[in-house]
This record gives C-alpha cells, structure tokens and sequence, in this order.
C-alpha cells in the first residue's frame, strides 16, 4: 500500500484526489495539507472531499508519523515553492500537477529533483498525454510542409494562468520537431502577414470548463485538427494518483509522465 500526502488539499483538485485516493486499496491518505490560516483547517478530509468522515484532518504541515511514501502538490506555484523544502528534509518522492512557474521556480524544481524523486507534467490526463504523442507525429510528417500552427485552450474562470502549461507542453514539443522560434500568445491589432516560424496561442476563460485543446496544422487547401477534451477534472486526478504510485520508492531524478504510460 502506497501512503500518500496531498497538498493543496482543500482546492478543488485536492478535493477530488481526497474522494478517489479513498476509493483506491492501494492508497492510504496520511495527510492532506494546505496553506497555513486557510479557513478548512481542521475540518475532516473526507467530509471536505464530500466523501464522508476519513478522521483525517486538514493541516498545515505532515503530522508527526505520517511518514509518506510519496507526496502530489496540486496547489499554486507560491504552494509548490513553499512546500517543496518539506518534501526535501524528508526525502518524500513529489509529484507536481502546478503550473505556471516563473524561471527562478523552475530552477528550484530542477535542484530538488537532484536529491529526490520529482515528476512533473502540464497535464495528468492520459488522454492528454497521449495526444501529446499524436502531435508529434503530426509535426514529424508536416515538417517540410509548410504547415501554420496554432494551439487553442479552454479553461474555467477560475484557473490563474495563460495560456495553459498544456498548451505550452504541445508547442515546446511541436517546436523542437519543425523548428518554430518564436511563440505568440494572442493578436491584436494591425499584425501583418503571419510569420512562418510561429506558434500562435489563444486562451478561452469561461464558466467552469474542466480542460480542452485543439491543436491546429493549417496548409493551403487543407487543415488537421488535434483535439481533446475532459469532461470532468477526475481524469487529471486519476493521472496524478497513477503517477504517485509509480513515483513511490524511485530514486532521485526528474520523471515526467511518459515514464508513467
């Protein structure tokens, strides 16, 4: 049985992964943290994940004993930066779901995964993931084509980055395949004739939508579309419990989801 940690614990991903890590025999919740003063602190984690009484409580730090296997962070990048020296002083192997770090995190990121085991993906979903694949296939073969690439993503009004991680992730990916150098986020204005070494992106904010992407590769005459799409924000935190499993007793180093499927 894998014991796991999870912080960011009373936001709505956090929530989801309290319901389904109590449903899996092969998980054991022995903590579930968030940001010191929030609010929920002290409440039951299962009866905050709307799954019933757990007797676990919210905290603010891993309880005395707890003693991880493995530990999933899917909170902000301030949550993550903080959170990140506990996973260290305790060798606990992290799993990050948080997007949206600046270039000093990022550094801070690849230090740790010098002393423990890291993973990190823009996306938990295996759909995700897999169309990730799928895009790269579509860059190798549209490499000597003259192919326009614009990337689309939607998200619920809450989510405080753009465009998404995923949506960089499938244009750092295509990029290195047919070489585009410059990456526009959005047009407005007189732009001019659209430069053929760009990845266009373009963000959608709306209501509660849980995730979506379309990858276009637009030729003359002709256009193919990559999209996928969740209907609920489960398939993140079913990846995220998968790849906690797989992360649990990995010696240090940098994984990423490919190494999970």
């Amino acid at each position: 049985m894998v014991h796991i940690v999870i912080y960011g614990a009373a936001g709505r991903m956090g929530r989801r992964l309290i319901a389904l890590a109590a449903e899996d025999p092969s998980l054991k919740l022995v903590a579930a943290i968030d940001a010191p003063g929030h609010p929920s602190l002290g409440a039951d984690a299962g009866e905050l994940a709307g799954t019933g009484r757990l007797g676990l409580p919210l905290t603010d730090a891993i309880p005395v004993g707890g003693e991880p296997d493995v530990a999933i962070d899917f909170s902000l990048p301030a949550g993550t930066e903080a959170f990140l020296p506990v996973c260290l002083a305790s060798g606990v192997p992290l799993v990050v779901a948080t997007t949206g770090f600046d270039d000093r995190q990022e550094q801070l990121l690849a230090q740790a995964s010098e002393h423990i085991a890291l993973l990190r993906a823009p996306n938990m979903s295996l759909a995700v993931n897999l169309t990730m694949k799928l895009a790269q296939v579509a860059a190798e073969a549209l490499r000597q084509q003259d192919a326009d690439v614009e990337i689309l993503e939607r998200h619920h009004r809450f989510k405080q980055d753009a465009p998404s991680g995923t949506a960089l992730k499938f244009g750092e990916l295509i990029a290195a395949i047919m070489g585009q150098s410059e990456h526009r986020h959005g047009r407005q204005g007189h732009t001019g004739k659209r430069p053929h070494g760009e990845i266009g992106y373009h963000a959608i904010r709306a209501g509660d939508h849980p995730g979506e992407h379309t990858i276009v590769f637009a030729m003359l005459g002709e256009t193919i579309e990559l999209t996928v799409r969740a209907s609920s924000r489960d398939c993140y935190a079913l990846g995220a419990l998968a790849a906690a499993k797989f992360l649990a007793g990995k010696p240090p180093g940098s994984y990423a989801m490919a190494d999970v499927l």
